[in-house]
C-alpha cells in the first residue's frame, strides 16, 4: 500500500532537524513554566536551573519530575499557564482514588489534538471516504472527543455511538456501513461475542475494515483475536488525558511498533525504580515532557506506562521513533507470592490458545492465592470432562512457564463471566494480606 502521510514535512522531519526543533521548543516550555506557574517556579528555584542552563536534549534530565500526585494537588487549576478565560475545554480524570486530574485546554491545544489524530488515521490508510463509528465514552474521557474531531478533520463521516448498547451499534453498523470502529479491545471481544450470537459475519454482513484500539493495554494476541473475530486490521493507539488524549502515538500501515510524535513531545524511557534512563530497545517507564501544549504545559511527566524504544527506522519514512506496544503499568504490576506479575502476561497466555474464549477474570484472595478464571469458546465446550481436565492442565502449565508461580485454573462455560461494554475489570482483589 502507497504511504500516505497527512503532514509530511513534519513526520518526515530530519533527525537533526527534529532535535533542533525539540530542544528549541524545551527551552520555551521551560521559559513558560517559569514565569506562569507557581508549582514549576518552585521545584525549578529550589535545584538552581535557569532555562539558559539547557544546552542539549540530556539536559531534560535536570528538570524535576511531575507525577499523578502532583496533578491531583494541583486541582482545580494550580498547574494552568494561561488565565482560565483563554480555555476552551476541560477534561477531567474519574476520580475514583481521591480528587481527579483537571486537564485544560486552550484553542492551540485543541488544533493540534485534532491534527494529531488526523496524522495517526492517515497514516493507517484511512481517508474521507471512510465512515467512523466512535464507540469510545463521550464526556469527561478525552479518548472519544478528540478522535471525533481528528476524524472529521480529514473528512470521514463520524457516528458518535458512544460505548455500549450492542444492538444500536450494530444497528448503526448495518445501515450506515461503518468501514472503522474506535473501541477499547474488551468492548471489542464483547461485541465480536455479541455478532457471534446474533448469527452476523462481519466478513459478509458488515463493510468493516479497519479497528482503532485503546484506553486498556492489551496483548499482541489480543489484537489478533479481534482481527480474526471482525476481519479486520487493528492498528494500536496510545495516548492520555495529562498530554493530548488519544494520538500521542499510533502504528502507521507497517503495524510495527508505535510512532511518537516527537516534534509534540520529548520522550524518556526511566527506570521507574530509580528514576535513570535505560539503554534503547529495554523496557522501562515511559516519561514524556509536553513541548507545544499552552493551557497546561507539564514537564518529565511519569506516565507509569511501561514499553521500550524501537531505534530503527521504520520503512514508512517517517522519522518519529517508534515505541513497542504497553505491556502493563507500573503500578499495576501484582505481587504474588512474592512474584512480580503483570496482568497482561497472563493475557498473552489465554489469548494464544484457540479453545479458550475471550473473557476471564483474575481473582486474589486468602493470604495469597491466585486463581485465573477463563470461559471456553463455544467450539471447545463439548462437555467431556476428560478433556476439560488435560485442558486445564494445559493452560495451568503455559501459566507457571510464563510467570514462574502456578495459578489454579477454572475453566468457565461461554458467556458465565461478568462482561463490562466499557473498560474491563480484570482483576478482583480479595485478599487479606
Amino acid at each position: 500500500m502507497k504511504t500516505r502521510y497527512w503532514d509530511k514535512a513534519a513526520e518526515c522531519l530530519r533527525r537533526r532537524e527534529l532535535e533542533e526543533l525539540q530542544l528549541e521548543r524545551l527551552r520555551a516550555v521551560v521559559r513558560r513554566v517559569e514565569r506562569h506557574v507557581p508549582f514549576y517556579q518552585r521545584k525549578l528555584e529550589a535545584i538552581g536551573l535557569r532555562p539558559e542552563k539547557i544546552k542539549s536534549l540530556q539536559d531534560v534530565r535536570h528538570l524535576p519530575f511531575t507525577t499523578n500526585a502532583d496533578l491531583r494537588e494541583a486541582y482545580p487549576a494550580g498547574l494552568l499557564a494561561v488565565p482560565l478565560r483563554k480555555t476552551l475545554r476541560l477534561h477531567t480524570s474519574s476520580g475514583t482514588t481521591g480528587k481527579p486530574k483537571a486537564i485544560f485546554f486552550s484553542r492551540r491545544d485543541l488544533h493540534h489534538s485534532a491534527d494529531l489524530i488526523a496524522r495517526c488515521l492517515v497514516a493507517t490508510g484511512a481517508t474521507e471516504d471512510d465512515i467512523l463509528q466512535n464507540m469510545m465514552t463521550y464526556g469527561l474521557f478525552t479518548g472519544a472527543l478528540v478522535m471525533h474531531y481528528g476524524a472529521e478533520k480529514i473528512g470521514c463521516l463520524v457516528i458518535p455511538a458512544g460505548p455500549g448498547n450492542s444492538e444500536k451499534q450494530l444497528l448503526l453498523m448495518q445501515d450506515f456501513r461503518s468501514t472503522m470502529f474506535h473501541t477499547t479491545p474488551s468492548y471489542a471481544l464483547y461485541f465480536a461475542d455479541f455478532l457471534e450470537k446474533k448469527g452476523i459475519d462481519p466478513r459478509r454482513h458488515l463493510a468493516l475494515r479497519r479497528g482503532y484500539i485503546g484506553a486498556e493495554p492489551y496483548t499482541e494476541q489480543t489484537r489478533r483475536k479481534i482481527e480474526q473475530a471482525f476481519g479486520i486490521e487493528v492498528y494500536n493507539s496510545y495516548g492520555l488525558s495529562e498530554m493530548n488524549g488519544p494520538g500521542v502515538a499510533f502504528e502507521c500501515a507497517a503495524r510495527h511498533g508505535m510512532h511518537l510524535w516527537e516534534d509534540h513531545f520529548l520522550m524518556e524511557i526511566i527506570d521507574p525504580a530509580t528514576g535513570e534512563p535505560v539503554p534503547d530497545g529495554q523496557p522501562g517507564e515511559l516519561v514524556l515532557t509536553t513541548l507545544c501544549r499552552e493551557a497546561m504545559p507539564l514537564l518529565r511527566y511519569r506516565t507509569r506506562d511501561i514499553t521500550a524504544l524501537i531505534p530503527e527506522p521504520c520503512p514508512c519514512g517517517r522519522t518519529h521513533r517508534r515505541i513497542q506496544r504497553i505491556t502493563g503499568r507500573a503500578d499495576d504490576m501484582l505481587i504474588v507470592r512474592g512474584v512480580n506479575i503483570y496482568p497482561q502476561q497472563i493475557e498473552s497466555v489465554l489469548m494464544g490458545l484457540p479453545e479458550l474464549g475471550r473473557n476471564y477474570l483474575i481473582v486474589l484472595e486468602g493470604l495469597d492465592e491466585m486463581t485465573v478464571k477463563v470461559e471456553l469458546s463455544a467450539a471447545a465446550f463439548d462437555g467431556r470432562v476428560e478433556r476439560l481436565a488435560e485442558l486445564q492442565q494445559l493452560v495451568a502449565e503455559r501459566l507457571r512457564t510464563e510467570l514462574l508461580t502456578r495459578p489454579r485454573v477454572e475453566l468457565c462455560a461461554p458467556g458465565s463471566l461478568p462482561v463490562s461494554e466499557g473498560k474491563a475489570k480484570r482483576v478482583l482483589d480479595k485478599r487479606t494480606l
